[in-house]
């Protein structure tokens, strides 16, 4: 018999501004369209939240604004989602795969107080090398990755300050952090956390693909905006770094195909008739 087609539900998180995330996340899944259906969800546009029961796997997307705030009724809602998920995989036997990327991170680690969210002094923007720490060094997420690795990371806030006792108590651990930075003497930031075996978060985006990262240089304010806070030196080097083939080429074709192999995998053990 045909295997049933896995139901997978994108939750955008936008708020309706232009991007190019949901296009790479689009393209990402049209590599897996004989196994799985989508649906889109736009959360903080028009409140609209999947029931946890109808899909399998959930990709929450980054976004625009400040992680900590919400008008009191969708980022509720959200949280209400998160809580359900973990709910469910602590009570059924085939599980909820959830993928949260940026701002979706920043608010789950908010939610379950793994860390402090804190405002960055700068904004960190551009290709950055992200570093496995020992917990990820055999993450299968990161299976095919280099350590340091290439992302492309554009963010405002950050997730500092873990809480061990939340950690322990979750079972979450630390499995990428932000590249060294010697010359600075601010904590390194999270870059990724495994909250349990389903469910995992990034702050940089696995997504990124460097036409889409290219579109977004190559605008007129963003352009001025770089080479006004990094020079002109550093705005060469962004687009030399769209072209290696190791840096955002390799993420975005293993990262998040790594995600949907694994949850599709345990989905279909988790399927499979019991053999007596």
């Amino acid at each position: 018999m045909p295997k049933r087609k896995v139901n997978l539900a994108i939750l955008d998180m936008y708020d309706g501004e232009p991007n190019q995330g949901m296009r790479c996340i689009h393209d990402l899944l049209s590599k897996f369209s004989d196994q799985i259906n989508f649906r889109e969800f736009d959360v903080r546009g028009k409140n609209e939240l999947p029931d946890v029961a109808d899909f399998d796997v959930f990709i929450s997307t980054g976004g625009p604004g400040n992680p900590l705030e919400g008008d009191g009724n969708w980022d509720l809602r959200y949280f209400d989602f998160l809580d359900q998920v973990w709910i469910w995989n602590q009570n059924h036997s085939q599980k909820k795969h959830l993928l949260l990327i940026c701002h979706s991170f920043q608010m789950a680690c908010k939610h379950f107080g793994l860390g402090e969210v804190t405002k960055r002094k700068s904004q960190s923007f551009g290709v950055m090398t992200v570093h496995k720490t020992p917990e990820g060094l055999n993450d299968p997420i990161f299976q095919n990755l280099e350590n340091p690795f290439w992302a492309v990371d554009s963010r405002d806030y950050q997730v500092v300050q873990p809480n061990p006792r939340k950690f322990k108590m979750l079972g979450a651990k630390v499995i990428a952090l932000e590249k060294i930075r010697n010359h600075v003497e601010y904590e390194r930031a999270i870059m990724a956390i495994r909250f349990s075996d389903e469910i995992i978060g990034t702050q940089f985006h696995p997504e990124a693909d460097p036409s889409s990262f290219l579109q977004h240089l190559k605008k007129p304010v963003v352009r001025e905006k770089i080479i006004e806070l990094k020079g002109k030196a550093k705005y060469r080097t962004m687009l030399e770094n769209l072209v290696d083939e190791d840096k955002i080429y390799r993420t975005n074709e293993t990262f998040i195909p790594n995600f949907l192999e694994h949850a599709l995998r345990k989905i279909r053990l988790a399927q499979a008739p019991t053999l007596i």
